[in-house]
This record gives structure tokens, sequence and C-alpha cells, in this order.
């Protein structure tokens, strides 16, 4: 036996075993952290994956079957106007379901063809840092303050560094090829006005679903609560009709499908997500018994389910385990997570900052780990610093970058997300104590 090439092994299996040897069950803390992890989990799959993840899935793999690149490239390329494709650019991540990874493939390809620097990196950086996903998750599991300044902040930040970026290199020249018309002008299989009520449906389904009641009773958005499965359904079913009429569903399908939402709804009238999940099982059956766009509309949500949910449970498990619930400590101590992100002072923004811009958070992620952080004392300034650098930077993120961009402007584009990231933690965190 060549134990030359066996010695690895032996090290993980012997750290394997000396890790479940002294394995500390018994303690107060590690028992306590573990039944947190599970209360975490159990509370975050009833509220959170059947009502906002699963209709986001469908949404995602909407856009990565119907909206082409050539779409991308219409609006990003070299030929597209600045103001446009700054504006595009800027606001791409509210439809684009993508981490930090997932977006640079896009970013290498439109910057290679001419989209330029600018918004390339504008494009970059707003791509994972404000999915609509991220942001409706932000909002409602950590505030409509915190969740509206991280899309406030990430739209800022997406214009002012592709700017700046273009400003300190500006004087580079960069050979690239011109994406040819020929790129970009294939004719989509449905009108512009088709997509966007086609879109709207389900977003409009994902909102109303999630509607969280306001604090304070009676008044508009109180009554918005009180008819948001009404809304929800009747949006539902115009996404049954454009399915039928512009999609070519069977019409007795979706007809059947209907039929049996409403006769979940009758028997279970004050369970409403009974009849949804049923929605979402025959919208389910529906795509993938189908061929053609609808097929492969469900295989692409399907694959960003397989993608994101694994690693979302096991990210609230984890942050679970460490952190405890608000309210509720788990294996880090509260105070030391205070030491080191409490308050608002320029060390502890700063530390949020580099920490997540190295750190790989997967879609959504980052959220469970910053609630678990917010119940053990971190800063509101820390937190939004966090995740205006977290989810649009890691560490692999950034070696892909420099192979696209090169060292230099790498190493500039990561300390402008830093720097304008600790800078927003301080200034929201002064604003909102």
């Amino acid at each position: 036996m060549d134990w030359k090439s066996e010695w690895k092994p032996l090290l993980a299996i012997v750290a394997v075993f000396l890790g479940c040897f002294w394995l500390p069950v018994g303690g107060t803390r590690f028992d306590t952290s573990i039944l947190e992890a599970l209360h975490l989990v159990k509370w975050y799959a009833r509220e959170h994956v059947l009502l906002c993840l699963v209709p986001a899935f469908f949404i995602a793999g909407a856009i990565a079957t119907f909206v082409s690149q050539a779409s991308v490239m219409r609006y990003l390329g070299a030929r597209a106007g600045k103001v446009l494709a700054y504006s595009v650019a800027s606001v791409s991540g509210t439809i684009l379901a993508v981490c930090s990874c997932t977006v640079l493939p896009l970013f290498a390809g439109i910057y290679r063809r001419g989209a330029g620097l600018g918004p390339a990196t504008a494009f970059l950086y707003s791509g994972p840092a404000i999915n609509v996903l991220a942001i409706i998750l932000t909002a409602r599991i950590l505030g409509l303050e915190l969740g509206a300044a991280r899309a406030v902040g990430a739209i800022v930040f997406s214009v002012v560094i592709g700017l700046l970026m273009h400003f300190i290199f500006r004087n580079d020249v960069e050979e690239m090829p011109e994406a040819t018309m020929s790129d970009i002008d294939e004719e989509p299989p449905r009108s512009l006005a088709r997509n966007a009520l086609y879109f709207a449906s389900m977003v409009g389904i994902l909102v109303f679903a999630n509607w969280a009641p306001p604090a304070e009773p009676g008044g508009f958005w109180s009554a918005v609560h009180d008819v948001r499965w009404f809304v929800t359904s009747a949006l539902a079913l115009g996404l049954g009709g454009i399915l039928v009429a512009w999609f070519r569903a069977p019409w007795w399908q979706v007809a059947l499908s209907s039929g049996l939402v409403l006769v979940l709804a009758l028997l279970f009238p004050g369970a409403p997500m009974v009849p949804f999940a049923g929605a979402v099982l025959a919208l389910s059956v529906l795509t993938s018994t189908a061929g053609g766009e609808l097929h492969d509309w469900f295989s692409s949500s399907w694959g960003f389910a397989k993608q994101i949910l694994p690693l979302l449970l096991f990210g609230v498990f984890v942050a679970g385990a460490l952190l405890g619930r608000p309210g509720h400590e788990g294996l880090i101590p509260g105070e030391w997570v205070s030491a080191a992100v409490g308050g608002n002072s320029v060390r502890a923004n700063l530390f949020a900052s580099v920490a997540g811009a190295f750190m790989y958070f997967a879609t959504l992620t980052e959220v469970p780990i910053l609630q678990g952080l917010l119940g053990s004392g971190m800063g509101k300034g820390p937190a939004l610093a966090l995740l205006l650098a977290g989810p649009a930077l890691s560490l692999p993120n950034m070696l892909v970058i420099r192979s696209v961009i090169g060292t230099k402007k790498t190493i500039v584009y990561v300390s402008l997300v830093v720097v304008m990231a600790t800078v927003s933690g301080i200034i929201y965190g002064s604003l909102f104590r």
C-alpha cells in the first residue's frame, strides 16, 4: 500500500472519528442548539417554502426558458445607449434568480461581446444582489425597512460601481468583438405584452400569497390582506387562461386542475395552503407531462429547486444551530456576535462587509443567517452591509471575475463593493437604530 497517497483519507477518517468521539451530546448548550436548529427549519418550511419559494422557482424557470440571451444583449450590448444599458443592468437582478457564481457566465458573455466594463460590472453586481425573491424574503423575514434599504442600495450600488469602474479604467484599451445583429435579431415566439402579462400573473401570485398582515388592524393594507386569497385565485385563473391561449396547454387539463383546486378550497375553507399546494401539484403535473416550452419550463424550475432548496434548508439548520432563533441562543453566545458586529461602528460595518464578501451565500441563505445574527445582537447597519456585500461576492466568484477582467480590475471592483457596503451600513445604522 502506498501510504503517500493514503494519508489524506486517513486524516479525514481520524478527524471524523475524533469529532464523533468528543461530540458534546448531553451538554446544555449543544443540545439546545440542535433543538433550535430543528425549530428554525420547521418554521421556515411551514412559513416560506410552499408559498414563497415554490412560486419563485416557477418564475426563475420561466426566466431561464423564455428570456433569451439575445434579449439581454439587445439592452446591454455595445449598440445599446448608455442610459438604457445602465438602467437595464441596475434592475436586472429583480428578474434573475441567480447567486454570485451563477451570474458569472452571463457577465462573461456580455462583457466579451462588447457590453463594456461599466454596464457589465453593474450587471455583475445587481444580478445576485436584488433578485425579486431575495428582496421579498428580506422584507418579510427581516423587516420592510431592511428589505427596502437592500433594494434601493443594490440598485444605486450597481450604477455607481459601474460608472466608477468605467471612469477608473477609461484609458484602458480593450479589444472585444462587437455583437452582430444576427445575434440579437431572433423573433420571440410571443409579443412583449404577452410575456409581461405571463410574468405579472406569476409575480402577483407570489406577492399576494405572501401578503403579511399589517401591524395595525384596519385600513387599506389590512383590507388587502383580507382579500389576498381571492386575488391570488383570480391571478391563478388568469395564468391558466394564458397557458391555454398562448402556450398551447390542453384546455381540459387546466379545467380539471382548476376544478380539483376548487374542491380542495371547499373541503378545507380554513386552510388555504391546502388548495395552494394542490394548484402547485397540478401545475407541476401539467408542465412536466407536456412537450415543448412547457416541459422546458418545468425542467428549468425543477433545476432551480434541486439547486437551491437543499442548500437553503441546510443553511437554515446551520444558522439555527450556530445562532438560534431570535430570543434564543445557539452554539455561539450572543455576546460574541455583539462584540464583532454589534452597534454601528466603522469596525463592525467593515467586518460585516469583508466577511460577507469572502463567504459564499447560496441564493437566499443570507436571509436566515442574518435572522440568526440579528437575534444574537448584530446591529442593523452591519446587517445591511453584509446584505449588500455578501450575496454579490464570494471567493470563488472573485477568482472567476479575475479570469475575465484581470487582477487589477477585480481588486478595484471588490474594494468598491466593500467600501460602499461599509459606508451604507454606517448611514443606515445611524438612521434606523
